[in-house]
């Protein structure tokens, strides 16, 4: 299956609510990272700035993921991760809408990987 060309065309492929839960995180990431342009990578919508891939998301059937783009992010805040009942793997948070990420705790991940760009 060939990647969607944008970030609408990926979102209306999801199911109502899936889309639903992911135009607003859209928005959330949008509005954390005024200055990155949508994108698409690894088949997926995505917040690129600086040529490198800041964050991004899917939609998968019991839930919705966040990626930073790095193995390193995610490990840094497993224990608050896990405190919050958040799923999540070395490179990905998983949430729903009943378990949303915290805006704070969105805001220092994405913080976290701009640190992590800004010294490669």
């Amino acid at each position: 299956m060939p990647a969607p060309a944008s970030h609408d065309a990926y979102l209306a492929g999801q199911s109502p609510a899936q889309a639903a839960l992911l135009t607003a995180f859209r928005a959330r990431l949008a509005a954390l990272l005024p200055e990155a342009d949508e994108v698409i990578s690894y088949a997926m919508p995505g917040f690129k700035q600086g040529g490198k891939v800041v964050a991004g998301y899917a939609g998968w059937v019991k839930h919705c993921s966040f990626y930073p783009h790095s193995g390193n992010v995610v490990p840094q805040f497993e224990g608050e991760l896990a405190a919050l009942g958040l799923g999540f793997t070395k490179s990905a948070v998983h949430f729903t809408a009943d378990r949303p990420i915290p805006e704070d705790l969105l805001r220092r991940m994405i913080a976290a990987r701009r640190a992590e760009i800004a010294t490669k």
